[in-house]
């Protein structure tokens, strides 16, 4: 009897994931999101959706803690050309963090409507952190926003040495 149980589950398993390579989100002209097979011949959006083992792998590489916020609370900064030196600081503190996240670049009138009606502001860089919004960087607040979220403060795995040729070569002159 288990053994039926657990085939049945197999099955289902592998139909699903044929079946998910096929799916697309998009969003409509009033803004809201939809998930299907097939988008609508209307869409002002669609997005391909990315399932499969390069994906996973990512995921399951990233400290637990860091693989639930991210699954509750997915980070996102946007990001313009002309940003400068605010987005590349918010970029490095989120990489100094360790904290996985997308870039989106506000490039198009299009991407920059769409951006305002999802922010509320036109602003860059902003940030993302599931539904909340933190717009122009500051630290402070983009870490408590973080930490709410529950990403650890700090990255799990120790940075390695910027030279450790030379850190190695630096320890045997001091033993001699």
């Amino acid at each position: 009897m288990r053994r039926r149980f657990v085939w049945a589950g197999l099955i289902a398993l592998v139909c699903g994931s044929a079946q998910a390579d096929g799916m697309y989100r998009w969003v409509d002209k009033s803004g809201k999101f939809y998930y299907g097979d097939t988008p609508a011949e209307d869409a002002a959006k669609v997005d391909k959706m990315k399932f499969g083992a390069v994906q996973a792998a990512g995921v399951n590489d990233l400290p637990y803690l860091t693989r639930r916020a991210k699954q509750s609370f997915p980070v996102t900064l946007y990001v313009a050309e002309n940003c400068g030196d605010s987005c590349k600081q918010a970029r490095e503190f989120l990489t100094k963090r360790g904290i996985p996240f997308t870039e989106k670049n506000v490039r198009t009138k299009e991407e920059l409507e769409d951006f305002k009606k999802l922010s509320g502001s036109a602003g860059v860089p902003t940030l993302a952190v599931g539904q909340t919004w933190f717009k122009g960087f500051q630290a402070e607040q983009w870490g408590g926003g973080l930490d709410t979220a529950g990403y650890p403060q700090a990255p799990s795995q120790p940075q390695p040495p910027a030279n450790p040729s030379a850190t190695k070569h630096e320890k045997t002159e001091a033993q001699h």
